[in-house]
């Protein structure tokens, strides 16, 4: 019983860092993700407001 009781204390032990490393990651996929939605929603402003701009600028044939 003693020997199992290690073996759980092993395998609970703070010195894996597995439990850690996936941590890490999720926390880093989490910050790409944030980066990807700001950069893609200030690119997207700014496009519409280009577009805008340039639509604003065209001449529509015929009227």
């Amino acid at each position: 019983m003693r020997k199992f009781a290690t073996k759980v204390a092993g395998w609970l032990s703070i010195d894996s860092e597995s439990g850690v490393t996936a941590i890490e990651y999720g926390l880093l996929a989490a910050l790409i993700a944030v980066v990807i939605i700001v950069g893609v929603t200030l690119i997207g402003t700014n496009l519409q407001a280009i577009f805008n701009y340039i639509g604003g600028k065209l001449k529509v044939p015929g009227t």
